[in-house]
C-alpha cells in the first residue's frame, strides 16, 4: 500500500504553505527519516522526512506549488514493497519453433514500450497558460518529472521580441537622431515566485512603517576597550568554552542593562495599555538559507558570555541549514542587527513588531576622534536605536543609546553593574 507523505504542521495558525526544494526524485530510494522535501512557510522552513525506509514513486505538487496543511504532496512505497515488485517483473517473451528434436528458439519479443505521455501542466501553470492563450505544449516542463510548473507557464507567456520588419529607404535627414548600438549582452528576464518567508518578511516591514510612529536616532562607540579585551582572553574563552569571543555578547550584555535603565524600549505598545516587562528576550538577526531570520535568546539577563556566543553560534549555523524552529523565532522583546559583519558604516533598521525598539551595528572603522584634546585614531563604530515613538521619547532614546556607550568604552561597568 503507498505511503501517502503529507504537508505537517508547521506552526500555529499557519495553514498554507509552499513546497520547496524536493531533495528526492521520483524513482530514489530513501532511509528512514532522509529528507525528502522542503516545506516553506511565512515563519519558517521545516523538512519532511521520510517515515520509513523505500522508494519515491509520485510526486504530486512540484518546487513552487502551494499545498495546504494536511494534503497529500506525494507517494512513496516501503522498501519490502519495492523489493517484492522487483522479484515480480515479468520476464521476456520467448518465441520458439516446434521440432521433432525440440524446440529451438529463434528470437525474443520484448514487452511493448509504455506510450510517451505528454508532460503533466500543473493546475496554476495551466491557469497562467490559459489566461495569456498559450497552448500548453509551448512550456517547457523543468519540475519533478518534467513537469510544468507555474515559474515554466509565466516563463512561456514572455513574449519575445518582434522581428524587425523591413524599412522602405527614405532620404535621409540633415540631423539624424543618435540611435544607442547594442552591445549584444543578454537581455533576458527571470522570474521567481516569492517565498513565504520572503513575502512575510514584507508584510511585517511594511506593516511597522504603517502602524507605529518610527524615529532613528544615533550614536558612536570607540571599541579600543573591548578589542583590547577580546584580543587578551580569546584563546582562553576559546579552550575553556569552545566557542570564539565576539563583539555580539558584549552588545547583548550592554543591551540587557541599557534595558533596565530605560524599560520603555523593552515594552510592548498594546492598546489601551503599555506592556513591561522584567525579562529580556533579545532577537539577533541572522542570515539564513532563505533570507534573514531573527531567533531569540530567551532570558539573555541570565547568560554568561560563554552561553550567549554558543547560543549565537548554534543560531548562525542552524539558519544556513534552514534548521531553525518556529518557536525560536517567536516572542521577542529587543533586537540587534549588526550590519556591520557586511560592510554597512550607517543604516536605519526597521523594528520586529510588536517590539518598540532595534539596535543597529556598523562596521568598525579607524577614525580621528579628539581625546583629552588631542586628535587620535581610535576603532569606532555607529550606533542606531529605531524606537516606536508612541512609548519611547527622544529622551529615553538618547539615554539608552548613552549607556550602549559607555558600557561598550568601559567593559567593567558589565561586571560591576554600573
Amino acid at each position: 500500500m503507498p505511503i501517502e507523505l503529507k504537508v505537517p504542521e508547521v506552526g500555529e495558525s499557519i495553514t498554507e504553505v509552499m513546497v520547496g526544494t524536493w531533495k528526492k526524485q521520483e524513482g530514489d530510494a530513501v532511509a528512514a527519516d532522509d529528507s525528502i522535501v522542503e516545506i516553506e512557510s511565512d515563519k519558517a522552513t521545516v523538512e519532511l522526512p521520510a517515515p520509513a525506509a523505500g522508494r519515491i514513486t509520485k510526486i504530486l505538487k512540484g518546487s513552487g506549488e502551494k499545498a495546504v496543511v494536511g494534503e497529500v504532496i506525494g507517494y512513496m512505497e516501503s522498501a519490502s514493497v519495492a523489493a517484492g515488485a522487483a522479484v515480480a517483473a515479468p520476464p521476456q517473451s520467448t518465441v520458439g519453433v516446434k521440432r521433432a528434436e525440440g524446440t529451438t528458439t529463434i528470437g525474443s519479443v520484448l514487452p511493448p514500450a509504455a506510450p510517451v505521455m505528454p508532460p503533466r501542466v500543473m493546475p496554476s501553470a495551466a491557469r497562467v497558460l490559459g489566461e495569456a492563450g498559450v497552448a500548453t505544449d509551448a512550456a517547457t516542463g523543468t519540475g519533478p518529472g518534467g513537469r510544468v510548473t507555474k515559474a515554466d507557464a509565466v516563463a512561456a507567456t514572455v513574449a519575445p521580441p518582434a522581428a524587425a520588419k523591413p524599412t522602405v529607404p527614405v532620404a535621409k535627414s540633415p540631423v539624424a537622431p543618435a540611435v544607442p548600438a547594442s552591445r549584444g549582452g543578454s537581455r533576458e528576464e527571470r522570474y521567481q515566485l516569492i517565498s513565504p518567508i520572503r513575502q512575510r518578511i514584507a508584510e511585517r516591514l511594511v506593516e511597522a512603517q504603517q502602524q507605529a510612529a518610527l524615529l532613528t536616532t544615533f550614536n558612536e562607540c570607540d571599541m579600543s576597550a573591548v578589542m583590547a579585551l577580546r584580543s587578551k582572553f580569546k584563546d582562553q574563552f576559546q579552550e575553556r568554552y569552545g566557542v570564539k569571543l565576539g563583539f555580539m555578547s558584549f552588545f547583548v550584555r550592554a543591551a540587557v542593562e541599557a534595558l533596565r535603565a530605560v524599560p520603555q524600549v523593552n515594552a510592548e505598545y498594546r492598546e489601551p495599555h503599555i506592556v513591561y516587562r522584567d525579562y529580556y528576550d533579545i532577537g539577533i538577526a541572522v542570515g539564513g538559507g532563505k533570507g534573514l531570520v531573527v531567533p531569540v535568546i530567551r532570558n539573555a539577563e541570565l547568560l554568561s558570555f560563554a552561553q550567549i556566543e554558543q547560543t549565537i553560534g548554534d543560531f548562525a549555523r542552524r539558519a544556513s541549514e534552514n534548521k531553525v524552529k518556529l518557536e525560536e523565532l517567536q516572542g521577542g522583546t529587543f533586537t540587534i542587527s549588526n550590519g556591520g559583519v557586511y560592510g554597512s558604516m550607517l543604516s536605519t533598521p526597521i523594528i520586529n513588531p510588536p517590539q518598540s525598539g532595534i539596535l543597529g551595528l556598523h562596521s568598525i572603522q579607524d577614525r580621528p576622534v579628539a581625546v583629552n584634546g588631542q586628535v587620535v585614531i581610535r576603532p569606532m563604530m555607529y550606533l542606531a536605536l529605531t524606537y516606536d515613538h508612541r512609548l519611547v521619547d527622544g529622551r529615553e532614546a538618547v539615554t539608552f543609546l548613552k549607556r550602549i556607550k559607555d558600557t561598550i568604552e568601559d567593559p567593567s561597568r558589565l561586571i560591576l553593574e554600573v
